[in-house]
């Protein structure tokens, strides 16, 4: 039962490595060769830190298996003869390139459906996304081994949807796997965090994700190179999407108009917030909404501790912008309201230019009305 791919720079579905979880990998592997599979897997972390590339990793690693008491493998004889000591599979092997295709029978991927009527994707998981794997789970294999859903992302299931997802973790189907990814699991339900094994996977440091950078991309500078690895915080798939999406040019261009408050640029915002509502860049907005909420939350922390991130000490100059316990609150408040307004521009489709300016404009006021005037 094949299944269309999220659009994405690089699906993790397709993606052969994994770095920084070895912890994590080596619990699948573990509950595996000692036949205690869980029936269902809870894949937590940041986004962009490596959940759904686990995931699929996983699911190759099944789907390339046979079934304990199955006999030979149907791509080779004697493969649980010895006991596995990896997930990893080549990107060469036939299971690794039809899963990469969307080809495999016996794995489900459920994500946020296609809504025809807008021609976007849909702002949640709805019932009849999960309503199609009690087609899929009333099947036998169609290989003979394991069947394998991936979820991504399960906190982006609504409650009816959530509620279909419940009654068949209730009653799992046999050689079955189910893993859920979720960016937020405190949004799931306690019922069905509860059914699942919990595999957290945690940031990696800055100096990993600036390694995994000048790796990808030697054509970076070392201080770029850097600036990408504090302000991915420590999740490789922000690391990528900052790069790929124009995001050091972003990040540049909202320091720079930052800097010259608390007499705002008005010209220069208008034209930056123009080029981040064209079509053509959504990228690009993505990574100006990203960058700027976190930079307001290191503003945020600077203020009441005083000390910059290591690695964008040159940001220090901006936080200082701000002065004096009211007007920290200000900024805080002003946190509150970007983020409600970021979450709004997909749901209530949102004018991004008028986004962009009424963000920046807020942050001249508190500027104006609790910081510094000079």
């Amino acid at each position: 039962m094949p299944d269309a791919p999220q659009e994405t720079l690089s699906h993790p579905r397709a993606t052969p490595g994994l770095i920084g979880h070895a912890t994590a990998e080596v619990a699948l592997l573990d509950a595996y060769n000692a036949d205690r599979l869980h029936h269902a897997w809870l894949i937590t972390g940041p986004r962009g830190v490596g959940k759904a590339t686990l995931a699929y990793r996983f699911a190759r690693f099944l789907l390339s298996r046979p079934l304990k008491d199955a006999g030979a493998s149907l791509f080779g004889d004697g493969l649980e003869e010895t006991t596995p000591e990896s997930l990893e599979l080549a990107p060469d092997h036939p299971v690794f390139r039809r899963v990469a295709a969307c080809g495999h029978a016996d794995l489900v991927t459920v994500e946020r459906a296609l809504d025809e009527a807008r021609g976007r994707r849909r702002t949640e998981i709805v019932v009849d996304d999960i309503r199609k794997l009690h087609g899929f789970y009333g099947q036998t294999a169609a290989e003979g081994g394991w069947r394998v859903v991936v979820i991504d992302a399960a906190d982006e299931m609504n409650r009816n949807a959530a509620n279909a997802l419940l009654k068949i973790l209730e009653e799992p189907p046999a050689n079955s796997v189910l893993l859920l990814v979720a960016h937020a699991p405190g949004r799931l339900l306690p019922t069905i965090r509860s059914r699942c094994r919990h595999l957290p996977l945690r940031p990696l440091s800055s100096e990993a994700i600036g390694a995994l950078v000048a790796e990808r991309y030697p054509e970076l500078s070392s201080e770029d190179t850097e600036i990408v690895g504090r302000l991915a915080e420590g999740t490789p798939g922000r690391a990528v999407s900052l790069i790929e999406d124009g995001g050091l040019e972003v990040y540049q261009e909202t320091i720079g108009l930052i800097r010259t408050l608390p007499k705002l640029d008005m010209a220069g915002v208008h034209r930056f917030a123009g080029t981040l509502s064209r079509p053509a860049n959504e990228g690009r907005f993505r990574a100006f909404r990203d960058l700027f909420a976190g930079w307001l939350g290191r503003a945020v922390r600077f203020g009441a501790t005083g000390r910059p991130l290591p690695g964008l000490e040159g940001e220090a100059v901006t936080y200082e912008l701000f002065g004096g316990p009211a007007s920290l609150d200000r900024l805080t408040a002003l946190w509150e309201k970007v983020a409600g307004r970021f979450a709004a521009v997909d749901t209530l489709r949102l004018d991004r230019k008028q986004v962009v300016l009424t963000t920046f404009i807020g942050l001249q006021d508190v500027v104006v009305s609790g910081g510094r005037r000079s």
